[in-house]
């Protein structure tokens, strides 16, 4: 699912960029290994849009790429909790500082529901790569644990290119060995008819609504691998779906669709103690 973001904080995505770190490193720090989020029902957190603030209760947040700060990183990992990068990398998005890099042969139809973004042929994701590059470098030089990189299930819609299974396959697998490279996790955003196929590239996913329309299920060679399965629902009441999730050992969460830091309904319980 989109968001709407304003464009801010260009300069500080510069000064992000020209620190880009090396591949195997984490903030131009060599790393030994990353992160593996194991099967879990614990609370997470949605946030792309408005000011970030720790969510007491939160052991995962997923924020986005341009708009956080190295610092909304820091004070994640303060709080002992891992933070994830929210990166579109199936669409282009008009309000991003990079967005005039990408050459007008790549862009296709209008996503429906969000005038600003098109659909990205990336059947021939080389034109395009170095600009995706930069962008995982931005989220490893704010020492992110992990990416969340958006639609890259283009096969399944009307992008304007006839997208086949094996161009995506192809692509989300480059995808998630450029993140490996960086030293981040990497997580598999719905495209939920290749999961299966896609388990073994991937260290865990991020679904939307899957109770609702029922493709929960899809997901579940995840839990056998013991990879997490972080879940947003934007209608159901909590009620009609965290029995579900507990037993399938998904970590789900209520949000709306605009995804402000709230409201925030975690399956899981808040703690007694919110310090």
């Amino acid at each position: 699912m989109k968001k709407l973001l304003p464009l801010v904080a260009f300069c500080a995505v510069l000064l992000g960029l020209a620190f880009a770190p090396t591949a195997g490193a984490v903030g131009g720090f060599p790393t030994k290994g990353h992160w593996h989020p194991q099967a879990q029902t614990g609370a997470w957190q949605w946030q792309l849009q408005g000011k970030f603030q720790l969510t007491p209760g939160a052991d995962v947040y997923d924020i986005d790429a341009f708009e956080s700060t190295v610092g909304d990183v820091r004070a994640i990992h303060r709080h002992r909790a891992k933070a994830i990068c929210y990166v579109d990398v199936g669409s282009w998005e008009e309000y991003r500082p990079d967005a005039g890099k990408f050459p007008s042969s790549v862009l296709g139809k209008r996503y429906e529901g969000y005038p600003e973004e098109r659909w990205l042929d990336i059947r021939h994701f080389h034109e395009f790569a170095a600009i995706m590059e930069k962008r995982f470098d931005l989220c490893a030089h704010k020492r992110f644990d992990a990416i969340e990189p958006d639609n890259i299930n283009g096969w399944e819609n009307d992008t304007g290119f006839p997208l086949t299974r094996a161009d995506q396959l192809r692509y989300n697998r480059w995808i998630a060995s450029q993140v490996h490279k960086r030293g981040m996790a990497v997580a598999l955003k719905n495209d939920p008819k290749q999961a299966a196929q896609l388990v073994g590239d991937y260290d865990f996913a991020i679904v939307e609504q899957c109770f609702q329309y029922n493709e929960c299920g899809y997901y579940k060679p995840f839990i056998n691998a013991d990879k997490a399965v972080f879940e947003a629902e934007y209608e159901l009441p909590t009620s009609k779906f965290c029995a579900k999730a507990e037993a399938l050992d998904f970590s789900s969460i209520r949000k709306n669709v605009e995804l402000f830091g709230q409201p925030w309904e975690p399956c899981d319980p808040l703690p007694e103690s919110t310090e």
